[in-house]
């Protein structure tokens, strides 16, 4: 009779751990491969069958004030994505090509200006155009876009009919100068150093 109790309480017990720890929301978890925002423990190796994070000894599914208290805690009750990001004004052309509307995204917080100009270049990539890569440099309120092409893009810069430049450079530009906090004011582009003549 013992022995059953003893079974009964520890399947209770294993599937309220369960429960708990499904108990959270995924909604602002980012699957990414660059978040490491699950990071498993020497107590709790991650199980390769398993999107769900292992529970944690003692560790409650919502916040409690002890819980924040910790350093730790509190980076398992925040979703990574929202604690590590910063919003920007991300600029892109309307469907007619007459105008740059603005786009509030979530970049990374360890260099937003790098990443909103990643995220114009990925809008305006196309089967035939794409840029590999690139590096900003700001000095003096000047912001200096070094922009390198794909080896198998088909097309240069000098190709882009006027909508695709004004797609690409106006919204670069428009990014840069247009979020205040990057004290940018003059926008210029180069290709491997050489300036991009528009």
């Amino acid at each position: 009779m013992k022995r059953t109790h003893l079974y009964t309480f520890g399947f209770a017990g294993l599937l309220a751990v369960t429960l708990a720890g499904c108990g959270t929301s995924p909604s602002g978890f980012d699957a990414s491969p660059s978040n490491n925002a699950l990071q498993s423990s020497p107590a709790a190796p991650a199980s390769p069958d398993s999107d769900v994070p292992s529970p944690q000894p003692g560790a409650s599914p919502t916040a409690s004030p002890e819980a924040s208290a910790s350093p730790g805690a509190a980076t398992r009750q925040q979703p990574m994505a929202a604690a590590n990001t910063v919003n920007v004004m991300v600029y892109q052309v309307d469907s007619q090509c007459e105008a740059l509307v603005p786009q509030q995204m979530a970049v990374p917080q360890a260099e937003p200006m790098e990443a909103a100009v990643g995220r114009v270049l990925e809008q305006n990539a196309t089967a035939d155009f794409s840029v590999a890569g690139y590096r900003v440099d700001v000095a003096n309120g000047v912001a200096t876009v070094d922009l390198r092409l794909a080896p198998d893009s088909r097309r240069q810069f000098e190709s882009l009919s006027s909508c695709e430049r004004f797609a690409l450079f106006g919204s670069l530009r428009e990014t840069l100068t247009q979020n205040p906090q990057w004290n940018v004011s003059e926008v210029e582009f180069t290709e491997g150093g050489e300036e991009i003549v528009l």
